[in-house]
């Protein structure tokens, strides 16, 4: 994948929940412990899944999980790779009792990030406090200590909203700010202070917020930085794309100078929009997680997965290219998936682009690429 002088390429994907059953299949589970309604041990999420697809190694190596990824990355080479880590990374029991689901990986389970070659993880989401404090703490120890970058939370508000700073050599800082939303199942007792640790989460999407963005990202963006700003909005499922969601990506792109919008928190993939030659993604939907077995809302086909591989100008952060490649979630492990789903997927890509503007086309049989006015 040629990519010409003065361009960034990034890999960039949704939800990575390596807690709970996945954590379960690495080299080190946790206590598989739950507190959820219905299921009070991880392991069954493992039944489930192996019940519907067949068995799963256990202990699998760190790397199994991302399956055919690995060699997507080979191909790609992508000058930074960043995800949306929703799950807790400690041993702690303090479970935060106001919530039905909970997702922690034992730390010592973090080389299966490190093996991907993750460079940042971003955190403003709805499970990283689902084991208190203490868990996250250990959260930004473990992945501190693995050399991995974090944004969207901290251990006050100054350190939640600081933004990862990424230096691919030769090719000019890329600044990722983690922001988190109610909409997402953020609990407001979340939001970082002064005095107290937290995610980065936002009152709401008003321009008001925004223009309180524009300032914090003007505070530190210097000239030639790529701005992504990734954010944990809305519910699971469905294609409809808010319109305060679109305003408000909006307003970042026009007065703070975004250049991406990485929006996740759906199970599935949704709308992209590139907006004045900046990337928008609405919902990422899922990269991995340990869902393979459970029932309900088979439709959205959130077994099927996609890497986003945006290439941006570094001169200015316009978009130059985008490359979206389809896997599937089986056994618990990234895979190529059937000519069939291949289709199925670009066509609901496709259809969900051309309300903004754009088209998914399918130049070969591995991805999809978008094309925009």
């Amino acid at each position: 994948m040629p990519r010409g002088p003065g361009r960034i390429r990034l890999f960039l994907c949704g939800d990575v929940m390596t807690g709970r059953g996945i954590d379960q299949i690495l080299p080190h589970p946790g206590d598989p412990r739950l507190y959820e309604p219905y299921v009070e041990n991880a392991k069954v999420y493992v039944e489930l899944a192996e019940r519907l697809n067949g068995s799963i190694p256990q202990p699998a190596g760190f790397s199994y999980i991302w399956g055919e990824a690995l060699a997507e990355f080979e191909r790609i080479e992508p000058d930074v790779r960043v995800v949306n880590l929703e799950t807790a990374v400690t041993a702690s029991g303090a479970v935060w009792s106001d919530k039905d689901i909970h997702y922690r990986m034992h730390p010592a389970n973090v080389p299966c990030l490190t093996e991907a070659r993750i460079d940042c993880c971003v955190l403003a989401n709805n499970h990283v406090l689902d084991w208190g404090y203490p868990g996250l703490a250990d959260t930004l120890d473990a992945l501190k200590q693995a050399g991995l970058k974090t944004a969207g939370a901290g251990r006050n508000s100054r350190e939640a909203e600081a933004p990862a700073v990424l230096d691919p050599a030769g090719q000019g800082r890329v600044l990722v700010f983690g922001f988190g939303c109610g909409s997402s199942g953020i609990p407001s007792e979340w939001a970082a202070a002064d005095d107290k640790p937290g995610v980065n989460r936002l009152p709401d999407l008003s321009s008001e917020t925004a223009r309180r963005l524009t300032d914090r990202i003007g505070s530190v963006r210097q000239e030639r930085d790529i701005v992504l700003a990734s954010i944990h909005w809305g519910g699971n499922w469905g294609y409809a794309i808010p319109e305060e969601q679109r305003r408000f990506a909006h307003d970042l792109i026009d007065g703070a100078g975004v250049d991406i919008v990485h929006g996740h928190s759906s199970h599935h993939p949704r709308a992209i929009e590139v907006y004045r030659n900046k990337l928008v993604i609405y919902g990422c939907g899922d990269f991995i997680n340990d869902y393979e077995g459970i029932e309900g809302y088979e439709s959205f086909r959130g077994d099927l997965t996609l890497m986003y591989v945006p290439t941006v100008n570094a001169a200015d952060g316009t978009l130059s290219s985008l490359d979206l490649i389809p896997l599937h979630m089986r056994r618990f492990r990234l895979n190529r998936p059937s000519a069939e789903d291949f289709r199925w997927i670009g066509d609901r890509l496709d259809r969900e682009a051309r309300q903004f503007g754009g088209a998914v086309e399918t130049p070969d049989g591995r991805r999809l690429v978008l094309r925009w006015r």
